[in-house]
């Protein structure tokens, strides 16, 4: 199997809402979109960001079109947590868990968009321990 691209697709009711959060807060830039669905794209970002409308006819299996996006987090790993976490207190954005930095070394904090998509910034301390069976929200 050879992978050529690869996005996260998150079902939303309100498609415009999340897009403007992760393009106005995150340098997310549109890729594509059409009626009810968004892929944006960073250069530095290994996949898309994909919202579609909670209900569009076209999502399969059928069982798709009443789900949204809930109980997950979307985590991009950061250079500078404590300079981001400024930035982001600075546009204003609510932050849903203040910054703090687990034992395993993973410093973060997170925010939610419009719809309650969860979005985690993450900077690594030090290496994970992996004897000690912690992973963390992001790799």
């Amino acid at each position: 199997m050879r992978v050529t691209a690869s996005a996260v697709s998150l079902n939303v009711d309100d498609v415009e809402a999340s897009a403007s959060f992760l393009t106005q807060h995150f340098g997310f830039k549109e890729a594509m979109s059409a009626d009810g669905f968004v892929s944006l794209a960073r250069p530095d970002v290994g996949f898309n960001v994909c919202y579609l409308r909670t209900g569009l006819k076209s999502l399969k299996p059928e069982s798709l079109k009443t789900r949204r996006a809930e109980g997950l987090i979307v985590a991009f790993v950061v250079d500078d947590i404590d300079a981001e976490y400024a930035r982001i207190q600075e546009e204003g954005v609510k932050v849903l868990t203040p910054i703090e930095t687990e034992p395993w070394g993973e410093r973060y904090f997170q925010v939610a968009d419009a719809n309650g998509v969860i979005i985690q910034l993450v900077q690594w301390m030090h290496a994970p321990d992996a004897a000690a069976g912690h992973g963390g929200g992001a790799a």
